[in-house]
């Protein structure tokens, strides 16, 4: 393989070069397919709360603050130890999330996980999902980014940080018991269908916007999953250990569904989730997700052929996503001279930190400054349908007027034992460090000055 391939491997379809891992990338396909074959390791996240002890916790908070609130009025305020606990826990889930990126040897994975996490995007500006974020993409998305659709699919969509952001555990089915018992009940607020989850489930997470839905198949699809919630206060006790996904049959909209010309009897929660496998194989679904694949790790108009040869794949392996990926990998169009991807403010921040071997995950509030001042700030996409991610939306004068300010705050933690020339050539390849550039690092006033210039450089903003 030439050194242009393994740099494609390293900074295209992982997350910038460490020290060394050039060379380690060498045979680029084969280091690429390699990283397919990992098993998922929740051991850099243990010790974390799980989704259902941040709930409980976050009742808990509520509780307190309601107390806090009386016994002001009495006099008598206090601490509130449950506040504490979330926000820290918080922030040490930010830390570790870009620690493992900085550091991990199976960056292309770490990539993936990434970019599915965009996909079934939350975002935290929504109060109800604050603290969710991280945790779907630890429990959701990291054990089964590596294997079917359909399995990572049920997993999102069951997750309350999903659940909650997208208010499908308040839609409850017209004729469903709590529904007529709430109806008898005079002065009591009227419960409803709630489409949200239904709609980006169908136009985002699995058909895309052109998939030939209609929106009665919306409305079926929304139907089929009321009662799908998270635990109740009362269900949360403090030695209750179990799932923070719950069915509630009272809240479920009985009868049979119709979902793209395809009935599905009456049976509950997994009425719901027989729709949602079925989804999972649909031929436009497959299109969805190898086009925003393809954009992804190849170019922001990556060719038609190759979509069709990655959809292709899918469905012949059943939904497989490691067929999915190797199909693109092995594709001689995702090595071409074109394919070539500018950074997000994400990708700059974590590319500078893994070729600095920063440790500046230790610094969290440094990291979530930053990615706010340049953009793109942690898990707060602001819509479902997560960050953009083209050049035309990151290169605009100002943004890139912000990176620079960036490449100076992040050259303040690289080692100054290294040199700006040594850095530059492990993170970006011999051949793209000559000329000009390297005469320009060599001249600079100070290693900082040096590794600054280095990751405000154009060579650095694209993953190529």
């Amino acid at each position: 393989m030439t050194t242009a391939t393994a740099t494609a491997a390293v900074n295209r379809f992982g997350l910038g070069a460490k020290p060394g891992e050039l060379a380690q990338a060498r045979e680029a396909r084969d280091w690429l397919r390699a990283q397919l074959r990992m098993r998922h390791d929740p051991a850099p996240f243990s010790g974390l709360p799980d989704s259902r002890e941040i709930i409980r916790r976050q009742n808990e908070y509520r509780l307190q603050r309601r107390r806090t609130k009386v016994d002001a009025a009495d006099g008598d305020g206090g601490p509130m130890p449950s506040r504490q606990a979330l926000r820290r826990d918080a922030m040490t889930d930010i830390g570790l999330r870009y620690g493992l990126a900085a550091t991990t040897a199976t960056p292309f994975v770490e990539r993936l996980v990434r970019f599915w996490s965009n996909h079934f995007a939350i975002s935290i500006d929504k109060n109800s999902a604050r603290l969710l974020a991280a945790p779907m993409e630890r429990e959701a998305i990291r054990p089964h980014v590596l294997g079917d659709f359909a399995d990572l699919l049920m997993a999102v969509e069951t997750h309350p940080g999903m659940l909650l952001y997208l208010d499908n555990t308040v839609s409850v089915g017209d004729d469903s018991m709590l529904a007529r018992r709430r109806q008898r009940r005079e002065g009591q607020r009227k419960l409803g269908l709630n489409e949200n989850l239904a709609r980006e489930i169908l136009e985002l997470h699995t058909l895309g916007v052109d998939g030939g839905y209609a929106q009665q198949d919306v409305v079926e699809l929304a139907r089929a999953i009321t009662g799908w919630g998270t635990p109740l206060p009362r269900e949360l006790s403090q030695h209750d250990a179990g799932s923070a996904f719950v069915f509630r049959p009272g809240a479920h909209e009985p009868g049979v569904r119709t979902v793209l010309g395809r009935r599905y009897a009456e049976a509950g929660e997994a009425q719901g989730r027989a729709i949602l496998r079925d989804l999972a194989l649909q031929p436009a679904t497959a299109r969805h997700l190898s086009m925003k694949l393809a954009r992804h790790f190849v170019s922001d108009s990556p060719p038609p052929a190759l979509v069709g040869r990655m959809a292709s794949a899918y469905l012949r392996s059943g939904g497989s996503l490691p067929a999915l990926y190797r199909a693109m990998i092995d594709d001689d169009a995702a090595w071409s001279a074109d394919a070539r991807k500018f950074k997000t403010p994400e990708d700059f921040v974590i590319s500078a930190m893994r070729a600095g071997g920063m440790r500046t995950e230790r610094q969290p509030l440094l990291l979530i400054r930053l990615l706010q001042g340049l953009g793109q700030p942690a898990f707060t996409p602001r819509s479902p349908a997560g960050f953009p991610d083209t050049a035309a939306d990151w290169a605009s004068g100002d943004a890139l007027r912000k990176r620079l300010q960036a490449a100076a705050a992040l050259s303040e933690q690289v080692d100054p034992t290294r040199t700006p020339l040594e850095l530059a050539t492990e993170a970006l390849g011999a051949e793209a460090v000559q000329g000009p550039f390297a005469d320009v690092l060599r001249r600079a006033g100070s290693p900082q000055e040096g590794f600054a210039l280095l990751f405000a450089s154009p060579a650095f903003q694209w993953r190529v």
